[in-house]
């Protein structure tokens, strides 16, 4: 799967973007379903204003020409409902990423998980690896993970364009020229919409959620034994790359991508590359 460029797929159609629904145990779920043949799900970060299109937009389309490309809104986040009775934990979001597969009927995938995202997949490892075919896991937190200045930059975030900027320039781009004011006032007004704010609070500061509890032991990696490719930029400040090394050292089969000059969002910064290394992994096009 080569690409020379972010651009080089054709754009996707409109609906590809907006999406549909499907009801996922009774809560509507906001998703993308891309292309056919072999499923490959892709789960999207906590970041502020975050949803499956605005983290892996230029991923969907291009991995959508050899496999089925999927990408849901986990509860809490993007256009997904978010039910009143709802705890946010590791749990409930792992619970939500099974009970969407069961709806589609998928009983084996790919998974391509993006920092939270990552470690709901590790968490599905532990679950039941018999569903599971490779996992990518990007910018994903593990062993060894504290409060970085970066994780606290997003946790403190109060909804404004400013304040967006700020946290999109500072923390997930090396570059940022790739902050456009476009991006900046889409993530802001996602993360601005009708209860979105007030469902970030609540997952990660809340003492009836545990949205921020999600350490892994060393036991729980090395019982992972899914082929997994950990992909990371090299001047993350929010998922420091040592934690990668250490997932390396602990994951039984395990390879490792490093992208220099990158941050938090290698599949955004680095797209092409990072669809051609994802690509190979996972064996697409072959």
């Amino acid at each position: 799967m080569t690409t020379t460029s972010s651009s080089t797929s054709a754009a996707p159609a409109p609906d590809a973007a907006r999406g549909a629904f499907i009801d996922v145990r009774g809560t509507s779920t906001h998703h993308h379903d891309l292309g056919q043949g072999t499923p490959v799900l892709f789960l999207h970060g906590s970041g502020p204003g975050v949803s499956a299109w605005a983290n892996w937009q230029h991923a969907l389309p291009v991995v959508a020409e050899n496999a089925r490309a999927l990408a849901l809104d986990i509860v809490g986040f993007g256009h997904t409902e978010r039910p009143a009775d709802v705890r946010y934990s590791l749990r409930t979001w792992t619970d939500h990423v099974w009970g969407y597969l069961d709806a589609l009927g998928i009983d084996k995938v790919s998974v391509v998980g993006n920092s939270l995202g990552g470690r709901i997949a590790l968490q599905m490892a532990e679950d039941d690896q018999d569903r599971l075919d490779k996992l990518v896991l990007m910018g994903s937190p593990g062993v060894g993970m504290t409060l970085t200045d970066g994780l606290k930059a997003l946790r403190a975030y109060e909804p404004s364009p400013d304040n967006m900027r700020d946290l999109l320039r500072g923390h997930f781009a090396v570059d940022p020229s790739l902050i456009s004011n476009e991006l900046v006032q889409i993530r802001y007004e996602a993360s601005a919409a009708p209860g979105a704010h007030e469902a970030y609070r609540l997952m990660f500061f809340h003492p009836d959620h545990a949205g921020a509890e999600l350490a892994i032991s060393e036991e729980q990696v090395r019982a992972v034994t899914r082929p997994t490719l950990l992909v990371h930029g090299r001047e993350d400040n929010i998922v420091p790359v040592d934690i990668a090394l250490n997932m390396l050292r602990l994951l039984p089969d395990a390879d490792l991508h490093v992208f220099a000059r990158c941050g938090h969002w290698t599949q955004i910064e680095r797209a092409a590359d990072f669809n051609d290394v994802i690509g190979q992994f996972l064996g697409l096009g072959e």
